[in-house]
């Protein structure tokens, strides 16, 4: 089953070769339909919501029945990925296509944490600075601190490390 769910804890973890990480709870003492998804497929993609998307993006972040296709739910197209089984959010500013490559119980918790591998990067035309990076002004990005509570960008600055 497809699924869509907003994380608080997603992060990078290294650049070479490019590893994220998703930590997942439980829901009633059984995996969420994400983490359930990852552990039956070894894949998975990872979204940056931008502003426009943030009301969608809440649509699906309710706890829908694990038949539920929650990119229907929420009126949102998608797009085969190119190296993964899972689909794409086709409005997605940047979508990251994941391999598994760690699943790890964090000890004391409901959580597992995911490692994947970013083995495609999908960055919208016109996202990328000629240094490479993203454009966060243009991007827009949304995250999701945790309960009911997301956040936007402020200012974006730069401060030269102190040479050593």
């Amino acid at each position: 089953s497809v699924n869509l769910a907003p994380f608080s804890f997603f992060g990078g973890v290294g650049n070479y070769p490019p590893t994220i990480m998703v930590a997942i709870g439980q829901r009633q003492g059984r995996p969420k339909d994400t983490l359930r998804n990852i552990q039956e497929t070894g894949e998975f993609v990872v979204h940056i919501v931008d502003e426009t998307l943030a009301p969608a993006m809440n649509v699906t972040s309710g706890e829908y029945a694990y038949e539920v296709n929650e990119f229907e739910l929420a009126h949102l197209a998608t797009v085969p990925s190119l190296e993964v089984r899972p689909p794409r959010l086709a409005a997605a500013p940047v979508a990251l296509e994941c391999k598994v490559s760690q699943l790890v119980p964090v000890d004391g918790t409901t959580y597992t944490m995911v490692l994947g591998r970013v083995l495609h990067f999908h960055v919208r035309e016109g996202l990328l600075r000629p240094n490479g990076l993203v454009d966060a002004d243009l991007l827009r990005p949304v995250a999701r601190l945790g309960g009911y509570e997301y956040a936007t960008l402020g200012a974006v600055f730069e401060m030269q490390r102190p040479p050593a």
